[in-house]
């Protein structure tokens, strides 16, 4: 919901992740829940944060947006303490939220961070929040939210600028036939149908293609998960790029605030080698992690919800 009334702290909300080699297989277990998932497939993903230095970058980026945004509402003459919280890893969102409340906090604007709403990127954020509030009892802060802003013109201009950076990486020539095409994290096709997720990534990447100017464009899936029988949202990104129509692609991983591991395996490794594969240059935008305009915008959406 929107807030408005006045705000005096913010929790920047993430998914967390492991910071050493010992914690990658205790934050798994977290994530997963208890949910069955092939042992094949577990110890797969390990793999994975071991060709990545055993760790994950997830919390330094997001503890890195998070001082940026800090330094910028001084700017705006905004004193909120900014606070960031896990659902998966620590810092946990329920401990943030205490130390808040303690600190007298007593309307948190929440801030999840995913641009494109759904199940598994909003509202299970939410039900974490809730499950806090519930043990703070009468000492637990309002909590509201922003509306949503995947088409906020900070945000499209700030992914357009690091696209911008992926195709400065190509001559002339080869940047006027390469193919842009968006990624997002896929999800089941049910619990795309229940939400906005696919409307707003499409409204997100349309208005990204129109400021860098470029009327042909796709849109794919990475990082899928879960039962292979069920159906989730497609093209995968590495079908995509063998039957792409072009020997050129810059990838833009709109769906994707930070440069984690799921952008660092399955796009710079994974999707890259199926590119190579395939006789195709990939060439991969940076997410907007800490990009001024993106500061810049969550700065603004705070200063309203702070005066």
């Amino acid at each position: 919901m929107a807030a408005k009334a006045k705000c005096d702290a913010v929790l920047m909300i993430g998914f967390g992740g492991p910071t050493r080699a010992n914690e990658v297989r205790p934050f798994l277990d977290n994530v997963l829940r208890g949910r069955p998932i092939p042992r094949e497939r577990y110890e797969e993903v390990v793999h994975h944060y071991d060709l990545l230095g055993g760790r994950s970058p997830y919390n330094d980026l997001t503890m890195r947006q998070a001082a940026a945004l800090r330094t910028h509402l001084q700017t705006k003459n905004v004193h909120s303490p900014v606070a960031v919280g896990m659902r998966n890893w620590t810092p946990y969102i329920s401990t943030s939220l205490r130390a808040l409340a303690d600190s007298g906090a007593r309307r948190v604007l929440a801030f999840i961070m995913a641009a494109h709403r759904s199940e598994a990127s909003f509202e299970r954020y939410q039900a974490t929040v809730n499950d806090a509030l519930a043990e703070l009892g009468e000492a637990a802060p309002e909590v509201v939210y922003p509306e949503s802003w995947h088409d906020d013109p900070l945000f499209v201009s700030a992914v357009a600028l690091r696209a911008v950076k992926a195709f400065g990486r190509l001559d002339r020539p080869e940047r006027a036939r390469a193919r842009l095409v968006f990624t997002a994290h896929s999800i089941p096709l049910a619990m795309a149908q229940a939400g906005p997720y696919v409307e707003q990534l499409t409204q997100s990447a349309r208005m990204v293609a129109a400021d860098l100017g470029i009327d042909t464009w796709q849109f794919a899936y990475q990082s899928r998960s879960g039962n292979p029988r069920e159906a989730w949202l497609e093209p995968d990104i590495e079908e995509t790029l063998r039957r792409l129509d072009a020997k050129t692609a810059v990838v833009v991983p709109i769906g994707f605030l930070c440069d984690h591991v799921e952008v660092l395996y399955d796009l710079d490794i994974e999707a890259a080698q199926v590119a190579r594969d395939a006789g195709i240059r990939m060439e991969r935008a940076p997410t907007v992690g800490d990009h001024p305009l993106f500061i810049e915008m969550m700065a603004s959406i705070v200063a309203a919800h702070s005066r």
